[in-house]
């Protein structure tokens, strides 16, 4: 049996696992890797991944899902170029969830905007951030 050890996973609750799904995997590039159903409840979990990381988003099916991710508070995506992160919030502007952005900030933070998920919990899509190059040298050093 494999361990899991660190940061392994958020957990939000959403009123639409169906609808959910479908926004982080237009959004986010997650799909589903596990998926259950409560016996007695009948409530639905379904862990998404983007697989690059042993990391999952559990989305919780709830009658009502109270939005603990908004506004400054979110989940963080990185895309690979900035044209991606532009191509996303002309999407999310057409479908009236773009929030905030896009920004350039400049590093570490580079070029972001945040939208909203089904349940109103922001996300924010990004390029340039140098969280990878920072930790590595953490690490390293």
């Amino acid at each position: 049996m494999t361990v899991d050890i660190g940061f392994t996973h958020v957990a939000l609750a959403v009123t639409n696992v169906d609808k959910s799904i479908g926004f982080y995997k237009k959004y986010a590039q997650m799909e589903p890797v596990h998926q259950r159903a409560d016996p007695e409840s009948g409530m639905r979990v379904v862990w998404l991944s983007d697989k690059t990381r042993p990391f999952v988003l559990v989305l919780i099916e709830e009658e009502t899902a109270d939005p603990i991710l908004k506004p400054i508070a979110h989940l963080g995506v990185g895309c690979p170029s900035e044209a991606d992160v532009d191509a996303f919030c002309d999407l999310a502007r057409n479908e009236g969830i773009l929030k905030m952005g896009p920004t350039r900030s400049g590093p570490p933070v580079g070029y972001w905007a945040i939208i909203s998920d089904p349940d109103g919990h922001s996300l924010e899509l990004a390029y340039g951030q140098e969280i990878g190059l920072i930790t590595q040298q953490e690490k390293e050093g």
